[in-house]
Parts: structure tokens; C-alpha cells; sequence
């Protein structure tokens, strides 16, 4: 069985990678301007915006899953038209598909989500994201769409990079004590989409840690791990800025928790001090 992993080049996608390396799965991957390791995955050049492109891939890998873990930020042509010519020529062709999407594709106005919860964004990319939702559960009825929140690793993640350098002072902003949202470990993220892809599920799924913690909060404990003086964060509140977003997003995951045996840790337990 040969899975192909989109964006693999990654934050989400180079851990996917290291853990089907890892088990010996025959892996494909695909980047859009540098690819990763050569030892660990067969890669491809792949821009989702380019239909023949994505089908010249397909029909290269003959892949039996895909793993969408790509990320085109609010750009509609890769966010949205993209997982949408990935649904269709997946489903054409009788191919899995697991689509990475987002809590960015709620406002906060009901703070907590459940897998049932229809999208209602505020940004542009949670529109971007919203838009391929659809599209993948529109045009491949057997696709799963996981919805995921932070994703913090083990300091390679942008949150964690941001964290250092509001504390170092190469970087102007705040952590906003306001900005809640459901942190989880990228390794727990990557082995839950890897669950999924390998079993026959289908629908939606929340892969969100259990602890609802505001950005500020994270920055204290990814700062008290890394032995930063917390006392060096800057602390504000999105509500007075004028950023736009939601405020407070919180994923329930309890569904999907009885759907998996991974276990999908919290923040206060995978950033503690050992």
C-alpha cells in the first residue's frame, strides 16, 4: 500500500514522513519548491494549483491513500480550488483522501465545536478552508476531513519560533491572553491522520488536544520548558487590536476520541518539564 503525502516538506508533513519511514510504509511525497529527505520518501513537485500537474502525480504514484497536510495560508487558488481538484481526482480514480483543514474555519461565537458544527468563518483563510471542506465532502463522499488546531512540536513549530522571538525582542506583537485555542503535538496530530488513512474511515474528524489554553499561556509554557523567563512574554489582548479572527475556538474531540486509539495529548502534559 503506497500512501502520498501532500505538503510534505512541511511542519505536519515532514512528521508524517519520519513516522511512516519509521514503520517501513511505502511512501510518496510531494513539494513545492524544495523536497526533504530522499532516503525517507520517492518525491514529486507538485503546485495544487496546476490540475495536470496533480493528475500527472496520481497516475506516477498509483497511491492507494493521500494525505492533504499542504497548506496554501488565504490564497484561494492552492487553499480551496486545490483540495478541490485533489477531491475530484482522487475520487475518480478510487484513491483514500484525508484533508488536513482547520478550527480557523469557525468564528468562536459558539466556542465549542464538535464534529458535527457547520463551518462559519471569519477570515479569509478559514474561508479558503470552509471552501475545500465542502469540496472534499462534496465531491469525495469517502474522504475524511480532519480538523486540527496549533500545532506545537518539540521547538520546530512557528508558534514555538514566534514565542522566542517576541522573548528575545526580534519580533514586535503580543500573545493575546483573549485567543483561545486547543494546542496539539505534531507527532499525536501526524499518527492520528496516519490512523485514519490506513483504516476505511470517512467523515469528519477533530485531532485537537484536550486543554483549551490562550496564546499567551502557551507562550508561558513552551517559555518554562525552554528555560525562557516567562516574565519576558508580551501579553495583549486581541480584542483591542485590529487583527481580524475569532476569539475563542475550542474543538471538541469527543467523538472522535471513541473513533481512535491514538491519544492525543494536552498541552500542559507534552510541555512539561521532564
Amino acid at each position: 500500500m503506497t500512501v502520498l503525502i501532500i505538503g510534505a516538506s512541511g511542519f505536519l508533513g515532514t512528521e508524517l514522513v519520519r513516522q511512516a519511514r519509521a514503520a517501513g510504509r511505502t511512501t510518496a511525497a510531494t513539494f513545492n519548491s524544495r523536497p526533504g529527505d530522499a532516503a525517507r520518501a520517492s518525491w514529486h513537485q507538485l503546485d495544487l494549483r496546476d490540475a495536470g500537474r496533480l493528475d500527472a502525480v496520481l497516475d506516477a504514484v498509483a497511491p492507494s491513500a493521500v494525505i492533504n497536510a499542504s497548506s496554501g495560508d488565504a490564497d484561494w487558488a492552492a487553499t480551496a480550488d486545490g483540495p478541490l481538484r485533489l477531491a475530484v481526482s482522487t475520487a475518480s480514480r478510487g484513491i483514500s483522501l484525508v484533508h488536513v483543514s482547520s478550527d480557523a474555519v469557525f468564528s468562536g461565537t459558539d466556542v465549542h465545536y464538535d464534529e458535527t458544527a457547520l463551518p462559519d468563518p471569519v477570515t479569509p483563510y478559514g474561508a479558503a478552508k470552509a471552501a475545500s471542506e465542502t469540496a472534499v465532502r462534496l465531491l469525495h463522499p469517502g474522504a475524511v476531513v480532519a480538523r486540527t488546531s496549533l500545532i506545537i512540536g518539540d521547538g520546530g513549530s512557528a508558534h514555538e519560533r514566534i514565542i522566542h522571538e517576541l522573548a528575545s525582542g526580534t519580533r514586535k506583537g503580543a500573545l493575546f491572553t483573549d485567543d483561545i485555542r486547543c494546542p496539539v503535538h505534531v507527532s499525536d496530530l501526524a499518527a492520528a491522520l496516519w490512523e485514519l488513512a490506513l483504516t476505511n474511515a470517512t467523515g469528519v474528524f477533530h485531532l485537537a488536544g484536550p486543554d483549551a489554553v490562550s496564546r499567551f499561556t502557551l507562550g508561558v509554557l513552551v517559555a518554562r520548558r525552554d528555560g525562557i523567563d516567562p516574565a519576558l512574554l508580551p501579553a495583549g489582548r486581541r480584542a483591542d487590536s485590529n487583527l481580524p479572527g475569532a476569539l475563542d475556538v475550542r474543538l471538541n474531540s469527543h467523538a472522535t476520541r471513541q473513533h481512535l486509539s491514538t491519544r492525543l495529548r494536552g498541552v500542559r502534559e507534552f510541555l512539561a518539564k521532564g
